[in-house]
């Protein structure tokens, strides 16, 4: 089970907080920014729409911003505020895309009704379904197939080349910490425990972490119990921005089952990233990932 296609914007800031002269080391992750280079390709397309997840972000940070004309509301990233939001989740609407004559459309498996797509597609419009990515490793290949649907080959394999070289510089945080994703919506009752396969276990590796959930639960996601958290008694709790919001920010989140018997809640050792941008998994990952360092560094110093 996955919880996908939330598009993000990051730089990390301290967030001070606190009850009854209680200390708290919770960091926002706001926005980061893209890697980009500059194009030296013409694409073969002038009118993009960009809905298959972060895709639209990949064709701007490839130089080609000027040919998006509609993207998905997940994809938020700065650069891409000047083009239209055409879709309410993954759902298609043909008529709203076939009133802004594109000559390329870009999917991934999650964009739909098929009755949608199968409309666009009876239009005469170019329909390309991009390869979803859920893990640092699955960036380039998608990557290399948004280029190659647009025709700028060249372009893709020098944003691949600037993703991989801005790795070298990246800083570990001490070893052997753990750090535990909890995917949280209060609103709807949905808490959640990021294990192998949810994404962020790609992202905590990168960082010289170890994955609390990974290495105890096989699936991307399980049931939050209290028996759990207190069992993966992590040194850092990883959330989004928006589902630390959903269940009464920090002192709301300490209160959930379990949480405050774990080293992580009793010193409120949390890293909060924005929604959109913790799964991009795409140019701003590997900026994210300097930051979410960073951050980790610093709730465990506090």
């Amino acid at each position: 089970m996955k919880y996908r296609g939330m598009a993000l914007i990051a730089a990390s800031l301290l967030l001070v907080t606190g009850c009854a002269g209680q200390p708290s080391a919770v960091e926002k992750i706001n926005s980061v920014e893209a890697i980009n280079v500059n194009a030296v390709q013409t694409p073969e397309f002038t009118r993009v729409i960009a809905l298959a997840n972060g895709s639209a972000e990949i064709i701007a940070s490839m130089g080609h911003l000027n040919i998006l004309v509609g993207r998905d509301i997940a994809s938020d990233a700065p650069a891409l505020e000047s083009v239209e939001v055409v879709t309410s989740g993954h759902q298609i609407v043909a008529e709203k895309i076939l009133s802004l004559e594109p000559d390329l459309v870009l999917i991934d498996a999650s964009s739909g009704p098929s009755s949608a797509i199968q409309v666009l597609e009876s239009a005469g419009i170019r329909i390309v379904k991009i390869s979803e990515a859920w893990q640092l490793s699955e960036i380039n290949r998608k990557i290399s197939e948004v280029a190659q649907a647009i025709g700028a080959v060249e372009d893709g394999n020098a944003l691949t080349a600037a993703l991989q070289k801005s790795t070298k510089m990246l800083t570990q945080i001490a070893p052997g910490k753990t750090i535990a994703f909890l995917y949280l919506r209060g609103g709807s009752a949905v808490y959640l425990i990021g294990g192998k396969g949810s994404g962020t276990d790609s992202l905590i590796s990168a960082i010289g972490g170890v994955d609390a959930g990974a290495q105890k639960f096989t699936n991307p996601f399980t049931p939050m119990t209290a028996e759990a958290v207190a069992t993966l008694n992590p040194d850092v709790f990883l959330v989004m921005s928006k589902g630390l919001e959903s269940v009464g920010g920090v002192e709301g989140f300490i209160e959930l089952p379990g949480i405050a018997q774990t080293k992580a809640g009793k010193n409120r050792a949390i890293v909060a990233v924005d929604d959109s941008l913790l799964l991009s998994f795409g140019p701003r990952s590997y900026s994210l990932l300097e930051e979410l360092s960073q951050s980790v560094e610093r709730v465990l110093s506090s």
